[in-house]
Protein backbone atom coordinates (compact mmCIF):
# COMPACT_ATOMS: atom_id res chain seq x y z
CA UNK A 1 0.00 0.00 0.00
CA UNK A 2 0.77 3.70 -0.53
CA UNK A 3 2.83 3.91 2.65
CA UNK A 4 2.04 8.05 2.79
CA UNK A 5 -1.98 7.46 2.42
CA UNK A 6 -1.98 4.85 4.98
CA UNK A 7 0.35 6.76 7.42
CA UNK A 8 -2.50 10.06 6.87
CA UNK A 9 -5.10 7.55 7.61
CA UNK A 10 -3.35 6.28 10.43
CA UNK A 11 -2.57 9.72 11.57
CA UNK A 12 -5.97 11.00 11.33
CA UNK A 13 -7.06 8.29 13.87
CA UNK A 14 -4.46 9.17 15.96
CA UNK A 15 -4.59 12.81 16.06
CA UNK A 16 -8.76 13.06 16.00
CA UNK A 17 -10.29 9.57 16.23
CA UNK A 18 -10.26 9.83 20.25
CA UNK A 19 -12.98 12.63 19.58
CA UNK A 20 -16.37 11.59 20.60
CA UNK A 21 -18.77 10.19 17.86
CA UNK A 22 -21.39 13.12 17.78
CA UNK A 23 -23.43 12.67 20.71
CA UNK A 24 -22.83 8.50 20.95
CA UNK A 25 -21.08 6.75 23.61
CA UNK A 26 -17.83 5.51 21.70
CA UNK A 27 -15.11 7.51 19.72
CA UNK A 28 -14.71 7.92 15.95
CA UNK A 29 -11.86 5.69 15.73
CA UNK A 30 -14.05 3.20 17.94
CA UNK A 31 -17.20 4.01 15.57
CA UNK A 32 -15.01 3.51 12.54
CA UNK A 33 -13.32 0.31 13.57
CA UNK A 34 -16.72 -1.12 14.93
CA UNK A 35 -18.33 -0.80 11.57
CA UNK A 36 -15.37 -2.08 9.27
CA UNK A 37 -15.04 -5.07 11.51
CA UNK A 38 -19.06 -5.68 10.71
CA UNK A 39 -18.71 -5.63 6.99
CA UNK A 40 -15.74 -7.80 7.22
CA UNK A 41 -17.58 -10.24 9.22
CA UNK A 42 -20.41 -10.11 7.06
CA UNK A 43 -17.93 -11.50 4.51
CA UNK A 44 -18.20 -8.37 2.32
CA UNK A 45 -15.40 -7.46 -0.32
CA UNK A 46 -12.71 -5.11 0.17
CA UNK A 47 -14.26 -2.00 -0.93
CA UNK A 48 -17.34 -2.32 1.11
CA UNK A 49 -15.05 -2.98 3.78
CA UNK A 50 -12.93 0.29 3.16
CA UNK A 51 -16.06 2.42 2.95
CA UNK A 52 -17.28 1.28 6.48
CA UNK A 53 -13.98 2.15 7.89
CA UNK A 54 -13.85 5.53 6.29
CA UNK A 55 -17.22 6.60 5.66
CA UNK A 56 -17.01 9.33 8.93
CA UNK A 57 -13.10 9.95 7.75
CA UNK A 58 -14.67 13.66 6.43
CA UNK A 59 -15.26 14.28 10.71
CA UNK A 60 -11.94 14.08 10.73
CA UNK A 61 -10.30 16.25 8.54
CA UNK A 62 -12.89 19.31 9.50
CA UNK A 63 -12.18 21.38 12.36
CA UNK A 64 -15.55 22.01 14.37
CA UNK A 65 -16.82 20.51 17.46
CA UNK A 66 -17.46 17.70 18.40
CA UNK A 67 -21.51 18.72 18.85
CA UNK A 68 -21.47 20.76 15.81
CA UNK A 69 -24.98 18.84 14.87
CA UNK A 70 -26.22 20.18 18.00
CA UNK A 71 -24.96 23.34 17.52
CA UNK A 72 -27.69 23.12 14.33
CA UNK A 73 -24.23 22.60 12.04
CA UNK A 74 -24.17 19.74 9.37
CA UNK A 75 -20.00 19.58 8.75
CA UNK A 76 -21.01 18.15 5.29
CA UNK A 77 -18.83 15.33 6.13
CA UNK A 78 -20.18 12.94 3.62
CA UNK A 79 -18.56 15.00 0.83
CA UNK A 80 -15.21 16.31 2.13
CA UNK A 81 -14.27 12.72 3.14
CA UNK A 82 -15.09 11.69 -0.51
CA UNK A 83 -13.09 14.47 -2.00
CA UNK A 84 -10.33 13.37 -0.06
CA UNK A 85 -10.48 9.74 -0.15
CA UNK A 86 -10.89 10.14 -4.56
CA UNK A 87 -7.75 10.90 -4.89
CA UNK A 88 -6.27 7.59 -3.51
CA UNK A 89 -8.77 5.05 -3.68
CA UNK A 90 -11.14 3.32 -6.31
CA UNK A 91 -14.97 4.92 -7.08
CA UNK A 92 -16.14 1.08 -5.23
CA UNK A 93 -14.86 2.46 -1.72
CA UNK A 94 -15.21 5.94 -2.26
CA UNK A 95 -18.80 6.14 -3.48
CA UNK A 96 -20.52 4.90 -0.22
CA UNK A 97 -18.84 7.41 1.68
CA UNK A 98 -20.08 9.85 -0.36
CA UNK A 99 -23.86 8.33 -0.45
CA UNK A 100 -23.84 7.32 3.33
CA UNK A 101 -25.56 10.23 4.37
CA UNK A 102 -28.55 10.22 1.47
CA UNK A 103 -28.25 6.19 2.58
CA UNK A 104 -29.88 7.00 6.04
CA UNK A 105 -32.18 9.16 4.11
CA UNK A 106 -33.14 6.95 1.76
CA UNK A 107 -33.50 4.33 4.34
CA UNK A 108 -35.94 6.47 6.42
CA UNK A 109 -38.12 6.85 3.53
CA UNK A 110 -38.40 3.19 2.47
CA UNK A 111 -38.75 1.32 5.60
CA UNK A 112 -41.44 2.55 7.71
CA UNK A 113 -39.39 1.12 11.20
CA UNK A 114 -35.84 2.58 10.72
CA UNK A 115 -36.80 6.09 11.86
CA UNK A 116 -37.39 4.40 15.13
CA UNK A 117 -34.29 2.69 15.04
CA UNK A 118 -31.88 5.76 15.09
CA UNK A 119 -29.62 7.32 17.77
CA UNK A 120 -30.80 10.51 18.86
CA UNK A 121 -27.75 12.08 17.68
CA UNK A 122 -28.83 10.23 14.26
CA UNK A 123 -32.08 12.10 14.35
CA UNK A 124 -30.72 15.59 15.21
CA UNK A 125 -27.92 14.91 12.29
CA UNK A 126 -30.82 13.61 10.09
CA UNK A 127 -33.12 16.58 10.08
CA UNK A 128 -29.76 18.97 9.51
CA UNK A 129 -28.71 16.77 6.14
CA UNK A 130 -32.50 17.17 5.38
CA UNK A 131 -35.00 14.78 6.56
CA UNK A 132 -36.18 11.34 4.64
CA UNK A 133 -36.26 11.53 0.87
CA UNK A 134 -38.80 12.48 -1.25
CA UNK A 135 -40.10 9.75 -3.61
CA UNK A 136 -38.26 11.68 -6.36
CA UNK A 137 -34.96 11.68 -4.32
CA UNK A 138 -35.73 8.29 -3.61
CA UNK A 139 -36.17 7.39 -7.70
CA UNK A 140 -32.69 8.79 -8.15
CA UNK A 141 -31.21 7.50 -5.31
CA UNK A 142 -31.91 4.04 -6.24
CA UNK A 143 -30.07 4.72 -9.66
CA UNK A 144 -27.27 5.37 -8.40
CA UNK A 145 -24.34 2.49 -9.31
CA UNK A 146 -23.41 2.90 -5.60
CA UNK A 147 -26.50 2.58 -4.05
CA UNK A 148 -26.86 -0.74 -3.07
CA UNK A 149 -23.08 -1.04 -1.37
CA UNK A 150 -23.72 2.84 0.47
CA UNK A 151 -27.38 1.09 2.21
CA UNK A 152 -24.57 -1.62 3.85
CA UNK A 153 -22.24 0.72 5.05
CA UNK A 154 -25.16 2.39 6.52
CA UNK A 155 -26.64 -0.26 8.18
CA UNK A 156 -23.30 -0.98 9.76
CA UNK A 157 -23.01 2.67 10.93
CA UNK A 158 -25.94 2.30 12.76
CA UNK A 159 -25.00 -0.65 14.65
CA UNK A 160 -21.25 0.45 15.28
CA UNK A 161 -21.89 2.44 18.83
CA UNK A 162 -21.56 -0.14 20.88
CA UNK A 163 -19.42 0.64 24.23
CA UNK A 164 -15.79 -0.89 24.85
CA UNK A 165 -16.39 -3.06 21.75
CA UNK A 166 -13.07 -5.23 21.31
CA UNK A 167 -12.06 -4.70 17.62
CA UNK A 168 -9.09 -5.01 15.27
CA UNK A 169 -6.75 -2.01 14.68
CA UNK A 170 -6.70 -0.02 11.90
CA UNK A 171 -3.49 -1.34 10.64
CA UNK A 172 -5.25 -4.88 10.53
CA UNK A 173 -7.02 -3.44 7.79
CA UNK A 174 -4.27 -2.87 5.63
CA UNK A 175 -5.07 -5.65 3.03
CA UNK A 176 -8.56 -4.17 2.27
CA UNK A 177 -7.07 -0.89 2.23
CA UNK A 178 -4.42 -2.21 -0.46
CA UNK A 179 -6.84 -3.82 -2.77
CA UNK A 180 -8.93 -0.88 -2.83
CA UNK A 181 -6.00 2.48 -4.24
CA UNK A 182 -6.73 3.22 -7.87
CA UNK A 183 -5.25 1.44 -10.26
CA UNK A 184 -5.02 -2.43 -8.26
CA UNK A 185 -8.07 -4.77 -8.97
CA UNK A 186 -10.42 -5.01 -5.59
Amino acid sequence: MDQTVLDKIVDLFNQHGGSQYGGEAVTQREHALQCAMLARQAGLDAPTVVAALLHDVGHLLHHLPDDAPELGIDDHHEDLGAVWLEKHFIPEAVEPVRLHVAAKRYLCAVESDYFARLSPPSVISLELQGGPMSGKEVEEFEALQHFRRAVLVRRFDEEAKVTALATPAIEDFVPELTACLRGEAP
